[in-house]
């Protein structure tokens, strides 16, 4: 048996064909983080990936990776959550092209800092439209197209800060409670129609636009409250995504799966 120390990052496990023949619409997928590691998780577990984000550059980037990795350049559809017009684009792009989609990973959010005394209306507004109101609209979206197929999965990334308090935190926790609930209440909409739909609630998964927008001293504070010691890695959390996608988390709906030890 192979024993590692506590801080050390664990092999990237081999793909076992989870999501094979299966259509992956995963939002806001460029960049480092984990919305384009589940895009690359859900491609080696056999998948045919779509992706999209806001943000048209990256984007691009992010399928030219994807198709020097397997050979196939995925269908890549701008679109920003907080206007609806684009929401149904995304979602009657995907159909058309691939005649349905099986998953939907729910990956916009937008984070900030600001106490509560000092946050604008703008500040608090943005956030919640991103995050909240941005999942609101790709769920009620992709529910549409599921129940027509008669099957699909949805999977939501909460945050434990959904559970949790954090000085400076109050929209984002409020918005991830908020997905929380979403969650769980559609859930029980969707089950008559074979749709199933989850969530992940990650704590601190690092990649290098987090790095850039966070404070050193906030990273290490954060760092030392994780059971390991470290951050996860953003694959940590796309392999927990990737399960509630596959057929070994049939029986699994309204759920919020934390992806660390931070569960109150």
């Amino acid at each position: 048996m192979l024993f590692r120390s506590m801080g050390a990052t664990p092999d990237y496990p081999a793909a076992h064909g989870l999501l094979a023949g299966r259509t992956v619409l995963i939002t806001a997928a460029a960049g480092t983080g984990i919305g384009f590691a589940t895009a690359k998780r859900a491609a080696e577990e056999g998948a045919t990936v779509v992706i999209s984000d806001a943000h048209e550059r990256r984007l691009g980037e992010a399928a030219d990776q994807l198709a020097d990795l397997f050979g196939t350049r995925p269908l890549a559809v701008p679109c920003d959550v907080t206007v609806e017009e684009q929401v149904q684009h995304l979602v009657d792009a995907t159909v058309a092209e691939h005649g349905g989609i099986d998953v939907l990973v729910n990956n916009a959010g937008l984070g900030g800092t600001a106490n509560v005394v000092d946050m604008t209306d703008e500040q608090w507004g943005k956030v919640l439209d991103v995050t909240l109101n941005g999942t609101f609209r790709m769920v009620r979206a992709g529910l549409r197209a599921m129940q027509a197929q008669g099957r699909g999965v949805i999977v939501n990334n909460a945050s434990v800060i959904g559970w949790r308090a954090q000085q400076g935190q109050a929209h984002y926790a409020a918005a991830k409670a908020g997905v929380m609930a979403l969650t769980r209440c559609a859930a029980l909409e969707a089950a008559e129609f074979g749709v199933r739909i989850n969530a992940v609630a990650p704590s601190l998964a690092m990649h290098a636009f987090l790095s850039k927008v966070t404070t050193d001293e906030l990273l290490d504070e954060l760092t030392t409250r994780e059971a390991f010691g470290r951050a996860a890695e953003p694959w940590e959390v796309a392999n927990v995504i990737v399960f509630l996608a596959s057929d070994y988390s049939t029986y699994m709906t309204g759920e919020v799966v934390s992806v660390s030890s931070q569960h109150p």
